[in-house]
């Protein structure tokens, strides 16, 4: 996400994945815009994560936060 609020697609999502995993993340949020880049990511990598979904700011602060 741009500082102006707009979503950007996340470039290398695999290695992204990979240095949050070595960072100890346990759970990612991923625009939708980048649902297509899953299929880049292995398998094992990908299930080492709670991930969530966003489609707009505002949607990835309240996920973020846990607030529904």
């Amino acid at each position: 996400m741009s500082l102006g609020g707009t979503i950007v697609q996340v470039r290398n999502l695999a290695e992204c994945m990979q240095v949050a995993f070595d960072a100890g993340a346990k759970r990612i949020l991923l625009s939708m815009s980048s649902v297509t880049d899953i299929a880049t990511v292995p398998g094992e990598l990908f299930a080492q994560f709670q991930t969530s979904f966003y489609s707009d700011p505002v949607d990835a602060v309240f996920k973020a936060l846990g607030v529904e």
